[in-house]
């Protein structure tokens, strides 16, 4: 047996398991929900100082800090508030019953039951929040699940494997690891619902494995998440709040700022206030701790990649904090790439960097035209005072999510959907839609007593009067 063939029947083991505790419990309690929640949580809560040091060393440099905040923290957040809330979203929905039988007692409703198993691949970005955020939901809704961390992380992914082995029931929430093979497996696999977060063409992939057995998928794909500053805007207040997005994770997040327009006769301004407060936050590059190094050297060389292809199309690169790039790691300064050609690679591929798109503009319009000519981001900025063009831009547009006057903020809302739209994804977690997105929605209509049909004349034989009684109805 090859590698693909084994891994598939391991996966196949743990799915059949899965499904036939599931058959056997029947749709789980909501104090049930609320303690398989409570043991993810706790195991975080336990081994969250281990985590954070596999994080730092995956990524040859990520502060213990922001490891903590984005990926322990932010799952905790996601998970506590699906914790809280799950009984509400439970409730069965009491609906309208259509006429005559609403008048002789039938009775409708709705009820949320959950789908099964779900499988979930996450990313490196987010090794645990891409994980554990949408099991917030899966968990909620009352599923089972199979995690598969991304391998570009390993230490993270083997000492997650090992804390959910030790603290989960498998049969619960189970957890594989493995390179590409793996993903292909799980996804290739009769789930009742997957989730993946990664870049588009993955997606397609894995769209295309769920597709042969019509597995419904949940897809958070990114893009180039573009800002838009409008002249009402303090460019001051616009450049601080960027700078600060951009140093988030070494700008490796999906929802990261990475091409900013901004009006022509404040190009230069932005440029320099943006560059004034990146070096105030992180004067040096090189050894500097609060400085997140590019996971690996291969996207790092990436990255490089596409300021050396931007720089020989003849675009300007402005560094901060300035010099030379380190001799050695994966940390970045961020270079503002300013005016790029069209047909320069870094403005048609996400950057997934310590690097940002700054184009001027004289007309807004122009803007959204270019914006709406590509594909649907997952993130959207604005930065202005003026009601009237903050509306244009939002009902012109359409992305996952919007942040006004600032960034990366809409998708940390917990009451609010986060997702993509087009080609930065579909379906979202977060909250009820979450709950809802990993939940069947059942229609139960409950009968009444008395069945008036025969009376009605709405059985057969039917009679004369039976056409003039239907068509009488159908009315504008």
């Amino acid at each position: 047996m090859d590698q693909n063939s084994s891994e598939r029947a391991r996966i196949t083991d743990i799915l059949s398991r899965q499904r036939a505790a599931m058959n056997t419990e029947g749709q789980p309690s909501a104090e049930l929900r609320r303690q398989r929640i409570q043991a993810v949580i706790d195991m975080l809560v336990a081994r969250h100082e281990d985590l954070a040091t596999a994080m730092d060393a995956d990524f040859g440099g990520r502060p213990r800090g922001y490891s903590l905040m984005n990926d322990v923290l932010g799952s905790i957040s996601s998970l506590k508030h699906s914790r809280d809330n799950l009984e509400t979203w439970m409730a069965q929905q009491d609906r309208a019953v259509f006429s005559p039988y609403d008048q002789l007692g039938a009775s409708a409703h709705v009820r949320y039951q959950p789908k099964g198993s779900v499988g979930i691949v996450g990313t490196w970005n987010a090794p645990l929040f891409t994980l554990l955020s949408p099991l917030a939901g899966v968990l909620a809704a009352g599923n089972r699940a199979v995690l598969k961390p991304s391998e570009v992380v390993p230490r993270t992914a083997a000492l997650l494997a090992e804390i959910v082995e030790a603290a989960l029931d498998p049969e619960v929430v189970a957890i594989v690891t493995g390179g590409p093979d793996v993903a292909e497996a799980l996804t290739s696999l009769p789930f009742d619902h997957l989730v993946f977060t990664g870049s588009s063409a993955v997606g397609k992939l894995v769209m295309a494995n769920a597709a042969k057995n019509l597995v419904p998928v949940t897809l958070e794909l990114g893009g180039k998440s573009p800002t838009v500053i409008g002249r009402s805007a303090d460019m001051d207040v616009a450049a601080f709040r960027i700078a600060v997005g951009k140093t988030s994770n070494g700008g490796q997040l999906c929802v990261n700022p990475d091409t900013t327009y901004v009006p022509r006769e404040l190009l230069e301004q932005f440029v320099a206030s943006t560059a004034k407060v990146y070096a105030e936050l992180l004067p040096t590059i090189e050894g500097n701790p609060d400085a997140v190094s590019v996971v690996n050297d291969r996207h790092a060389a990436r990255v490089d990649s596409y300021i050396d292809d931007a720089v020989a199309r003849g675009a300007r690169v402005e560094t901060a904090p300035a010099g030379a790039l380190p001799s050695e790691g994966g940390r970045r300064p961020l270079r503002m790439v300013v005016d790029p050609p069209s047909d320069s690679v870094i403005r048609s591929e996400e950057i997934f960097g310590p690097a940002m798109v700054v184009l001027g503009y004289e007309n807004l319009d122009d803007v959204l035209a270019e914006i709406n000519s590509g594909p649907r981001p997952l993130a959207l900025y604005y930065f202005g005072t003026d009601a009237a063009e903050q509306s244009y831009v939002l009902d012109h547009t359409l992305s996952g999510g919007v942040t006004v006057n600032d960034v990366m903020m809409h998708p940390g809302l917990q009451d609010a959907p986060f997702g993509g739209v087009g080609a930065s994804g579909m379906g979202h977690y977060n909250g009820r839609e979450g709950f809802e997105e990993f939940s069947h929605a059942r229609a139960v209509f409950q009968a009444s007593e008395v069945d008036m049909r025969r009376e009605w004349g709405l059985l057969p034989p039917y009679s004369d009067g039976f056409h003039d009684g239907m068509a009488s109805q159908v009315t504008p």
